[in-house]
């Protein structure tokens, strides 16, 4: 092989491993930066699954894929064993909101509220309507409804849902390879960590 096809060769490996070193380093921030916020900043302050030992009612964040976050704020609710489950051949009716996550308090709700780049809530249709050039025409406040066989699902919104059941209201944190990636997605810069909070209003 010719020494400049060598070269090219070993520099173009070279520009992949750097890739992949600086891509397991954003990852791995992104991981660190999740795990402290649901450990010290999160109301109410959460341990892994891991941690929590059986039987006992305390709040606790899961996780799945690589790597989603989910916390279930109503688990411990009286009956929510005979719900309905979501498993991966489910329809699944949800009302969500969408962030971009900084590593900091989201608020839902009182005076302030963290606003999302994309709900069907329509607790937050007027909160919308004052935005100038919000069309509600364009805009959908009904529950989605996703089939978990479906490819038109978030990796990261998938591995929250499943194991969810009817009535769970969920916080899922996931790193940007779970969520758009590498891509600009709308609002949501290249390699952004999202959150989606959610309601299961429906499981079939």
């Amino acid at each position: 092989m010719p020494m400049k096809r060598v070269f090219a060769v070993l520099s173009v490996l070279g520009a992949l491993l750097v890739s992949c070193s600086q891509d397991e380093d954003a990852l791995a921030t992104q991981q660190s930066r999740i795990e402290s916020y649901l450990r010290s900043t999160h109301s109410p302050r959460l341990i892994s699954a891991s941690e929590r030992a059986e039987g006992e009612e305390v709040p606790f964040y899961s996780v799945s894929g690589s790597r989603v976050y989910r916390y279930i704020a109503n688990y411990f609710a009286p009956g929510r064993d005979e719900r309905p489950e979501v498993t991966p051949s489910s329809t699944v009716a949800i009302t969500f909101r969408a962030y971009v996550f900084e590593y900091k308090n989201i608020a839902t709700g009182g005076t302030t509220v963290t606003m999302p780049y994309y709900t069907n809530d329509p607790l937050l249709y007027d909160a919308f309507l004052s935005l100038e050039g919000f069309n509600p025409e364009l805009w959908d406040f009904e529950p989605l409804r996703l089939e978990m066989s479906g490819d038109d699902i978030l990796k990261g919104l998938r591995h929250a849902l499943l194991g969810c059941r009817a009535g769970d209201e969920v916080e899922a944190y996931m790193t940007y390879n779970m969520a758009y990636g590498k891509e600009n997605f709308s609002l949501v810069p290249r390699e952004s960590p999202i959150a989606i909070f959610f309601t299961v209003n429906s499981v079939e």
